[in-house]
């Protein structure tokens, strides 16, 4: 028997609510045992916030440290209303400002990662017009805002939403200048509502399999564990708590135990806040069994 040294490699929590200030963030997620969290950092329904204070910025920085959170353990998530491939030239100009706004954001609150939705053609621009005008989106971000590395959440598919099928993720990648400064999150519901199957350990080998062969694992910045009320394939994102839903534990199971996702947040979005404290745990319990090998 071997046994690997017993450490926080895994980076469990959820995404936490903002209210009353973006450094009240870390104090809720250390409430449910976490030690990674997501948030927004402004509002995510509206376009333009008042700027960050000072006193904030530097409560939420001490609170995280005080609590031991890292940036890299910590998932901002920009608006809803952004849409980085918008067809129409004044839609997309005012996402990229409201994104570079976000990712400025991140850079005052000392964070590295900013998860946000890929974009919508609407039916007005071809895919590839659109995947493109994604990759050029991050480019100019990229070039208004060193170091935060723009984290690209897979969609579920629903509507005219990119982003679903791991060559879409490729895409845009492959069309981003700094490759160091892009990345993925994938969303287990999302996932599995876009056709890929996570409903067994060899259903979850076969399609972290073909995201390694099509995207790379190495472009892995973050995950939302989520279970999904919807069919495989369905195309439709609900969120469910984790082993109540079409997916079940043993993908969660096989995320918690695979060391692939060490070391990145791995943030629950499920819809049942009263138990983001127990799912925790169990996940948790799943990593300390894989601790201890034949």
């Amino acid at each position: 028997m071997t046994m690997r040294s017993v450490s926080q490699n895994k980076y469990i929590g959820a995404h936490v609510s903002a209210a009353g200030g973006v450094d009240q963030a870390p104090l809720r997620a250390r409430e449910i045992g976490a030690n990674a969290f997501a948030l927004f950092t402004k509002n995510q329904r509206q376009w333009v916030a008042k700027p960050l204070e000072a006193k904030t910025i530097s409560a939420f920085k001490a609170n995280c440290k005080m609590l031991g959170f890292a940036a890299e353990h910590i998932l901002p998530h920009d608006s809803y209303l952004i849409n980085l491939g918008a067809p129409e030239a004044d839609k997309l100009e005012k996402s990229r400002a409201a994104f570079i706004d976000e990712m400025e954001r991140c850079q005052q609150l000392g964070l590295t990662l900013l998860n946000f939705h890929p974009g919508s053609h609407l039916n007005k621009i071809s895919e590839q017009e659109c995947l493109a005008t994604i990759a050029e989106s991050i480019n100019l971000a990229h070039q208004a805002v060193p170091d935060v590395i723009a984290v690209i959440e897979n969609t579920a598919g629903q509507g005219s939403n990119l982003g679903w099928r791991f060559e879409h993720l490729a895409e845009i990648i492959e069309q981003v200048d700094d490759k160091s400064r892009v990345g993925v999150c994938l969303d287990t519901c999302h996932t599995f509502a876009a056709g890929y199957d996570l409903s067994s350990l060899e259903a979850c080998e076969t399609t972290f399999s073909e995201f390694d062969r099509v995207v790379g694992m190495h472009y892995l910045r973050a995950m939302h564990i989520n279970d999904s009320k919807s069919k495989l394939g369905s195309k439709v994102d609900r969120h469910h708590a984790l082993g109540k839903g079409e997916i079940g534990w043993s993908c969660f199971e096989y995320i918690a135990k695979d060391a692939r996702f060490d070391g990145i947040p791995l943030i629950l979005e499920t819809i049942e806040p009263e138990l983001w404290a127990n799912e925790i745990k169990q996940l948790r319990t799943f990593h300390q069994q894989s601790l201890v090998t034949e």
